[in-house]
């Protein structure tokens, strides 16, 4: 099996749906020799920052000289970003490997009548064999849907489990009100574990409160309110924080906007936890590094200046108001140019309501995903604001639309799917 056909067989299991439950996963570790029982994870969940307080994590631990594993999704540009170590992606040689094994363990499966494992349980396996082949120290394990049947949610108990911010995302398979959502993404607490957990709204912390005491594990609380944000602007953001009766001053971070912050602090309690309860060696100039140095391409990603071109997911509500507080907040700009793909079942007017009037001009598109919404559907609900629409099937049109129409000191702000600025990220970056 080479890289593409590893990938063909990968994406072609996306018809089997996404089945929430861990029966499969287990069944399918187990013919493999159960290579997640051999690896120390940090799990993350959370609806808001998952991926950011991920890579800090990482970060941290990589500039401390630990080999990290990293599993995220989805991927921006290529799939081998869902399956990193130290920062590097999964090549697609030991890809193809680890899948043909995988594959062969699948049809182990099928021929005893089992169900076929749908595409996110198959990535996980892959990353699980791939992650133990290679001897990881650690793995920073994130979530991909909710939490208590996620396929991540098989591995044993990990060093910490991390609850990042809980919203309304996802309702059709999570629940619809924030406590049904936040007990889902409390499954992933064990029996006697640490868990660390951003502040919540009170009905989701009640859950969380409620299953860490259920199962007789730690609750570390991040002090949020603690951090003192000293110089902020569109290159990042200096802070200090009192952790837990220790003051860190001038911490620095790359990543835009004052919500990274809130990430940072999650990551840094996180290793706290680490050193703290299981003496894992990480020193203060590692976790300066670490949060300076973290990269997380596509969220609030400035691309090119003059014009400015920004891109960021700013896929759900909560996503949407922390990148319209961030364009308020940083950037200078005569006028700001919105392209806009947006997946259907989002909250699309929601998300709409924050960032449309902001824009001058309207560009829309349409996400590589078959829930994308449609550009009429689209365009009327943009034309409620009384804004020029451009409207664009194809991603590259668009994005020449929108250079076309920007000049020098303008925005221009690709958002609302993380699959549409997958795409955008790869045309604008392909002559660097």
């Amino acid at each position: 099996m080479n890289y593409n056909e590893a990938l063909e067989y990968i994406h072609g299991t996306y018809k089997f749906g996404s089945k929430l439950g861990l029966h499969n996963i287990k069944y399918l570790l187990k013919l493999m020799g159960d290579p997640h029982k051999d690896l120390k994870f940090i799990h993350v969940a959370g609806t808001n920052g998952k991926g950011s307080t991920c890579a800090f994590i990482s970060s941290i631990l990589v500039e401390q000289g630990y080999k990290v594993g990293l599993f995220t999704s989805p991927y921006l540009e290529e799939f081998t970003e869902r399956i990193r170590i130290n920062g590097k992606n999964i090549p697609e040689k030991e890809l193809a490997k680890v899948t043909e094994i995988v594959k062969s363990k699948v049809d182990i499966m099928l021929s005893e009548g089992k169900s076929h494992p749908t595409e996110f349980e198959i990535v996980t396996a892959i990353a699980m064999l791939f992650y133990k082949l290679e001897k990881t120290d650690y793995v920073v394990l994130e979530v991909g849907l909710g939490g208590r049947l996620d396929s991540t949610n098989v591995i044993p108990a990990p060093l910490v489990s991390v609850i990042t911010p809980i919203a309304l995302d996802h309702t059709e398979y999570l629940g619809d009100t924030l406590d049904k959502i936040a007990f889902e993404k409390a499954g992933i607490i064990k029996n006697n574990s640490i868990v660390v957990a951003h502040p919540q709204k009170k009905e989701a912390m009640d859950v969380i409160e409620k299953v860490t005491g259920d199962r007789g594990s730690k609750l570390l609380i991040v002090p949020i309110e603690e951090a003192e944000i000293e110089k902020y602007d569109e290159f990042g953001v200096k802070f200090n924080i009192n952790l837990f009766d220790e003051k860190y001053c001038d911490l620095e971070i790359g990543l835009l906007g004052k919500h990274q912050v809130s990430n940072a602090v999650v990551a840094l309690t996180c290793i706290k936890a680490l050193k703290k309860y299981y003496e894992i060696d990480i020193s203060e100039k590692s976790i300066r590094n670490g949060l300076k140095n973290t990269k997380w391409s596509g969220r609030l990603e400035v691309l090119r200046r003059n014009p400015t071109l920004l891109i960021d997911g700013a896929h759900n509500i909560h996503g949407a108001k922390a990148l319209k507080k961030t364009i308020e907040d940083v950037f200078e700009y005569n006028r700001l140019i919105g392209v806009i793909g947006v997946l259907g079942d989002k909250d699309v007017d929601g998300i709409l309501s924050e960032i449309i009037p902001l824009c001058h001009k309207v560009v829309i598109t349409k996400p590589n995903n078959p829930r994308a919404i449609s550009l009429d559907e689209l365009e009327k609900k943009i034309k409620f604001f009384s804004k020029d629409v451009y409207a664009y099937e194809d991603i590259n049109s668009a994005v020449n639309k929108s250079l076309d129409l920007a000049k020098e000191n303008d925005l221009i702000l690709y958002c609302g799917s993380l699959y549409m600025i997958g795409d955008v990220r790869t045309i604008l970056t392909k002559d660097k």
